[in-house]
């Protein structure tokens, strides 16, 4: 890597360190360090759950399914984007007003306070749920880094690994929330940007459109005919995953007030539609750009995609810019990951079952202490370098949707939905996912969202009518 790539990529990360000493200032309490005081404007909120959704996997793990598969891997993205509308047009509204009436910070929080569970059973399982799948999405991040790190510095991998997740520990320790969500908002401006610029550049210097699908062989454009129904439904499906995942609704509940949520609707939205469509641009321009080149990936190196145009593509002072975009995705997607894994472990079992007279200052040192640990659980899952990005997000992906979603749902449009029948939906949810992810053949090449999902709802809805009392509704 030239100085000058150096030079730019070295100021991106001082600035992140930059904003979160900036928000430790702001981070006062508790609910300052978890939710950030529900303050958050709607850019703010929009952007960071963008940013913190689509990490790593946006500018690596698409890019690279995109450039080995061909266009059908684009079926994904029209879940994810028909999932995501959904999720801001029915979760997140009702969920802020809801959260705020129970005073909850966390998702388990408020499932303890909506289901008016004495037990607490749901606030610990709910969290070991959390701390489960978070530790393979978190390393799947670490993986991403260390991709970057090493390809563009040539540092070795174990080196590459552990420097990434120092810088990212480092801001979100010190600024909580806000630190995660001032971060996310810069960079998911820094992603768009890359995801724009690249596959219109490598476009431009193929000669255009024409000249460039001219280079993808025809059954790499195909969205159908290399595809089957079952495969099309698994790609469909990673939609449903947006109603459960933590470290998304937490924006929904922070946002300053439930007014702002259609204007960060349009806004996040926007944004995720735009940078899904540079990130397919990027895998299948890619095909064309890096055979003309005559630097082809193979299976292996698929992932690979963005950086190799970026490096050959620009000069290193944009380089620098365009790589640090893939740090900001995965910065944005860990950050927030470590956060919600801390808040559910301080607030949710250390509070709740350990030291129930803890107070801010204790919970906020806890919460501390438990980025770190999850950070060195999640290097330990990253340290194989096979490891590939999109496998160990689709995991998490389907554990944290299964799990939570179809509460989620539940808790906010079918009141008698009761603690019994929440208990039962997580559970079987988080089972299903561990074990079909087992299974292949058949019906198990399904990708194991769908079934666990369609079990826990019917589990919640069984269970709750079997047992009776439902629980009070906070709308």
């Amino acid at each position: 890597m030239s100085t000058a790539t150096l030079t730019t990529f070295s100021a991106y990360i001082l600035c992140m360190l930059i904003i979160g000493f900036v928000a430790s200032r702001h981070t006062n309490n508790l609910g300052d360090y978890l939710l950030g005081g529900r303050r958050l404007g709607p850019t703010v909120t929009a952007l960071s759950a963008g940013a913190s959704d689509m990490s790593g996997w946006l500018l690596l793990g698409l890019p690279g399914a995109l450039y080995l598969g061909g266009l059908v891997e684009s079926w994904i993205v029209i879940g994810l984007v028909v999932g995501a509308f959904l999720n801001w047009t029915f979760v997140a509204k009702p969920l802020r007003i809801a959260t705020e009436a129970t005073g909850s910070l966390t998702l388990p929080n408020y499932f303890a306070a909506r289901f008016q569970d004495k037990t607490r059973l749901l606030r610990l399982i709910s969290a070991g749920i959390v701390l489960l799948f978070f530790t393979f999405y978190a390393a799947s991040g670490m993986v991403a880094g260390a991709i970057l790190l090493e390809s563009s510095f040539g540092l070795p991998y174990l080196t590459a690994l552990l420097t990434g997740a120092c810088i990212i520990v480092a801001y979100t320790t010190i600024g909580g929330f806000l630190a995660v969500s001032w971060t996310d908002c810069v960079q998911g401006t820094l992603m768009l940007l890359a995801l724009v610029l690249l596959p219109i550049m490598m476009v431009m210097e193929l000669g255009g459109i024409d000249a460039t699908l001219s280079r993808i062989d025809a059954s790499h454009l195909a969205m159908v005919e290399t595809v089957s129904v079952i495969g099309i439904l698994s790609l469909l499906a990673w939609g449903l995953g947006y109603f459960g995942q933590p470290h998304i609704l937490v924006r929904f509940m922070a946002i300053g007030s439930a007014d702002r949520v259609d204007r960060a609707r349009t806004i996040g939205m926007s944004w995720m539609i735009l940078s899904s469509m540079g990130a397919v641009g990027v895998g299948l321009a890619g095909i064309a750009y890096l055979d003309a080149m005559g630097q082809p990936l193979g299976a292996k190196d698929s992932e690979h995609v963005f950086i190799a145009a970026t490096q050959i593509i620009f000069n290193p002072w944009v380089a620098g810019v365009l790589l640090a975009g893939i740090l900001a995705a995965v910065m944005s997607t860990i950050d927030s990951q470590l956060l919600v894994s801390s808040s559910a472990l301080s607030e949710d079992f250390y509070k709740s079952w350990l030291r129930p007279e803890a107070g801010d200052r204790e919970l906020m040192l806890v919460g501390r202490a438990i980025v770190i640990l999850i950070s060195v659980i999640a290097v330990l899952i990253a340290l194989d370098p096979e490891s590939k990005v999109i496998n160990l997000v689709s995991y998490a992906w389907a554990g944290l949707g299964a799990s939570f979603g179809p509460v989620v749902l539940m808790s906010l449009y079918y009141p008698k939905t009761n603690q019994w029948g929440a208990l039962a939906g997580m559970l079987s949810g988080a089972v299903t996912v561990v074990v079909w992810k087992g299974l292949s053949g058949g019906i198990f090449d399904v990708y194991e969202l769908l079934p666990a999902f369609l079990i826990s709802l019917a589990a919640i809805y069984l269970v709750s009518n079997a047992t009776g009392s439902p629980s009070s509704r906070h709308r």
